[in-house]
């Protein structure tokens, strides 16, 4: 039974940080894409950021370049997120969602990683980022 635990949220001010932690059971995080998603109320869903640890291959959406950085320990199972500077427009349930091949070639081709190759799916966890 493979389950994705998110974690890490909170409520901080503009220009704090956050991690979040994605870990995972059921699944070695080396053999999948592992994509942190957000979704804010009245917007779609977007593709924050990717990594295929098989291959070193990570996507970061444009506006969270320079300011966001994702990381896999192999050994913990885990996935994390490490968000610096944080603005009011990044408030939103951040998901981390587990996929497989198809969802690696994304990564590796520097697509923003497709909802639709994603087949595992955490529960979220809100990041408010307060003005």
């Amino acid at each position: 039974d493979v389950q994705l635990q998110a974690s890490g949220g909170g409520l901080v001010q503009a220009g704090g940080s956050l991690r979040l932690s994605c870990a995972a059971s059921g699944l070695n995080v080396d053999d999948y894409a592992i994509a942190w998603f957000r979704q804010a109320p009245g917007k779609e869903r977007e593709g924050v950021s990717a990594i295929s640890s098989s291959d070193g291959s990570k996507y970061y959406l444009d506006s969270v370049k320079g300011r966001f950085t994702i990381s896999a320990d192999n050994a913990k199972n885990t996935v994390y997120l490490q968000m610096n500077s944080l603005k009011p427009e990044d408030t939103a349930v951040y998901l981390c969602a587990a996929g497989p091949y198809s969802a690696i070639a994304a990564i590796v081709r520097g697509w923003p990683p497709p909802p639709h190759e994603y087949d595992y799916w955490g529960q979220g966890t809100q990041v408010t980022v307060s003005s």
